[in-house]
């Protein structure tokens, strides 16, 4: 993968679409390029831990510990924090996933921004990787995290 070619292009355009290794493309998107017109579907993608806190409104030490700990790739749902513009956030929650994925890390530490990603079958495609994105695996979850500690599986 050309993560700085992506990355250049991320910064430019505020958007870029990368198909990856299982066929489908990314559209990946910087937070402050999202406008209303762009829809609500996005999942925000985290390359460290402390990431959260900008993105989610309050957030459990056992919130926080579920997704420190997780094995498998999770998509998380939350409260969104009060820096997320409106409009962006589904009733008022977000997805984010926390990337550890080592090649799709360094890529969104390298973007230096917080990133958003949306999911497609096809489309048009500016980068191509046989790299497989971690939220395409068979192993995906989703859990919804609330500013209590409280958590429901929403997909296991």
């Amino acid at each position: 993968m050309d993560q700085r070619a992506i990355v250049s292009a991320l910064q430019h355009q505020g958007q870029v679409h990368v198909r990856e290794g299982n066929g489908k493309v990314l559209t990946l998107l910087k937070l402050n390029s999202w406008s209303p017109e762009k829809g609500k579907d996005w999942i925000f993608l985290l390359f460290d831990l402390f990431q959260i806190r900008s993105i989610a409104g309050q957030f459990s030490e056992v919130s926080l510990d579920i997704v420190e700990f997780a094995s498998k790739p999770t998509i998380y749902h939350t409260v969104q924090g009060i820096t997320i513009p409106e409009g962006l956030a589904a009733d008022g929650e977000i997805r984010f996933s926390l990337i550890r994925d080592k090649e799709w890390n360094k890529l969104l530490f390298q973007a230096s921004d917080l990133v958003l990603c949306k999911i497609n079958e096809k489309g048009p495609v500016e980068f191509e990787t046989n790299l497989f994105f971690p939220l395409f695996s068979p192993n995906l979850k989703e859990m919804y995290l609330s500013p209590d500690g409280d958590v429901k599986i929403i997909k296991g």
